[in-house]
């Protein structure tokens, strides 16, 4: 159990110190990565900044996330879920659109101007946990797309079946903890209260 996410951040970053993990930018997944992104960040002495994607949700069921869009439009898609409940391609491409604006509209509101060049940079993605990874997979195909010279995910928790998947997206995946009767994201947590927008925008100060 972490205390909370500042604790696991210090954790997280702890394990990025033993594999020796450097980094030019750390990108934190908002709102609650952002507490752990702030002590990564300081700890790799790197700038940080965000990186937005929202989940499409399934119909008549928006909790169940059958993709996930980046704030410049990349996507990930669940092919065996789009498969198995028969989405149209106008419901796809009507939820794509939103959800790209939704991501660009948080990003907007919590970066000043525009996104910082990835180029040939060392990219460590953070996020508070990972369950079914939708949205970690857009993230990290937006950061893919690019070109930076290392792209390392950085979180607390999640299953293994999860980070295995993650595995062919990045350089390195580095998780404190890869439990096998994995719940939910916050059951491993002893607070885990949700991150205002105010609190989230302060640890990019």
């Amino acid at each position: 159990m972490f205390r909370d996410r500042t604790a696991a951040g210090e954790r997280l970053a702890d394990a990025l110190d033993e594999r020796g993990v450097t980094a030019d930018i750390v990108l934190a997944i908002p709102r609650g990565g952002l507490p752990l992104g702030r002590v990564v960040a300081d700890r790799l002495d790197a700038p940080l900044d965000v990186v937005v994607a929202s989940k499409v949700g399934a119909p008549l069921n928006e909790e169940y996330a059958i993709g996930a869009v980046a704030e410049d439009g990349a996507v990930w898609l669940n092919e065996d879920a789009l498969d198995r409940l028969a989405v149209s391609d106008d419901y796809l491409a009507r939820e794509r659109k939103r959800e790209r604006e939704v991501a660009a509209e948080k990003a907007a509101t919590y970066r000043e101007g525009d996104r910082p060049d990835l180029t040939d940079r060392r990219v460590v993605v953070v996020d508070d946990g990972v369950a079914t990874g939708a949205t970690m997979r857009a993230c990290l195909r937006l950061v893919r797309d690019e070109d930076p010279e290392s792209l390392v995910v950085a979180v607390p928790v999640g299953p293994p079946d999860t980070l295995d998947d993650l595995a062919p997206l990045a350089d390195e995946v580095v998780a404190v903890e890869r439990p096998r009767d994995f719940r939910a994201v916050g059951a491993h947590y002893r607070n885990f209260d949700q991150v205002s927008d105010e609190e989230a925008m302060s640890y990019l100060a």
